[in-house]
C-alpha cells in the first residue's frame, strides 16, 4: 500500500510541474481550482477550473 501511495503522489508533483512548467500560474490556478472544486462536490468551482484550463489548451488555436 505505501508504494502505491508514493507513486501517486509522484504522479501527482509531476503534473503539476508540467502544467506549471507549460501553461504558469493560470495552469496551476486552473488545476488547483479543478481539484478542490471535485474534492468539495462543487460543481462550479470545478466547471471554473476545467474552462480556464481548456482555454489555456486551446489559445494557441485561437
Amino acid at each position: 500500500m505505501p508504494v502505491l501511495a508514493l507513486i501517486s503522489a509522484v504522479l501527482v508533483v509531476t503534473l503539476e510541474q508540467y502544467v506549471e512548467w507549460k501553461y504558469g500560474i493560470a495552469g496551476i490556478i486552473g488545476l488547483l481550482l479543478l481539484t478542490v472544486g471535485i474534492k468539495a462536490h462543487s460543481p462550479g468551482v470545478s466547471s471554473a477550473g476545467a474552462l480556464l484550463l481548456a482555454l489555456l489548451v486551446t489559445r494557441p488555436a485561437l
